[in-house]
């Protein structure tokens, strides 16, 4: 099954994500990043709608599963590969000279969430799926660059409540809290939404891309100089 693929849809790339769950791994943020240099080489496209074509799931997040294979074999190269491609992801979504849509048409847990949170912009359906930071429940910690950029997509009395607590919430509660610019009544009105706000832009990379860049630099600073510490250490888990 192929991790993701893209489209585009008049001036829009559409990008999907079509592995089931997507669960985020070494091969999942390789080809995110592959789709990303083939989108930017269009000069056609001037907005990115991301996405998944499961009918239940947007992203769930990290594959705890490979992940502790990796820690099991000591193939600490890979799993510090993945933290870096991943962080590439986020960092690309945060400076990347078009807008980038999040449609969320399932659930959106930890990475997932995460993902989501990197783009400009979200919709999410509210017929089915829920948006949740689980890793206090898991015993994960966010790097410090996670906690910089997801603060600019979540106000910051809502983030509290959802890191320290792991509550689920949905898309009718996204939406009261300005999370999401919209909560879609159905897939085939979120890819609507999404899809014809994303239509509406039609910006000069060069200036779009400097905005975003002045905008987020205090958090790619975070990403590049204190994510590091962490991802050198491997200080992915706590115990106690």
């Amino acid at each position: 099954m192929a991790i993701a693929n893209w489209k585009k849809e008049g001036t829009v790339a559409v990008v999907t994500l079509s592995n089931g769950a997507n669960l985020q791994n070494l091969d999942f943020s390789t080809r995110l990043n592959e789709i990303f240099d083939e989108v930017l080489a269009d000069d056609g496209v001037y907005a990115l709608v991301l996405t998944s074509d499961d009918v239940k799931n947007f992203s769930q997040g990290v594959d705890i599963e490979w992940l502790g294979q990796r820690l099991q074999e000591n193939d600490f190269d890979a799993m510090k590969a993945f933290m870096y491609t991943t962080n590439r992801v986020f960092k690309r979504l945060l400076q990347m000279p078009i807008p980038t849509i999040a449609a969320i048409n399932g659930h959106a847990f930890g990475n997932g969430a995460m993902l989501a949170c990197a783009c400009d912009f979200r919709f999410m359906k509210r017929d089915r799926g829920f948006f949740c930071f689980p890793e206090v429940d898991i015993s994960i910690p966010f790097l410090p660059g996670m906690i910089a950029f997801v603060r600019k997509a979540i106000p910051e009395y809502k983030f509290n409540e959802l890191k320290l607590t792991g509550k689920r919430v949905g898309a009718d509660e996204m939406e009261v809290h300005h999370i999401i610019e919209k909560a879609s009544a159905n897939v085939e009105e979120l890819m609507s939404d999404a899809l014809g706000f994303a239509a509406t832009f039609h910006k000069k990379r060069g200036i779009f891309g400097e905005h975003k860049k002045r905008m987020h630099k205090a958090i790619i600073e975070v990403m590049e100089k204190e994510d590091a510490v962490f991802i050198e250490t491997l200080d992915l888990f706590i115990k106690e």
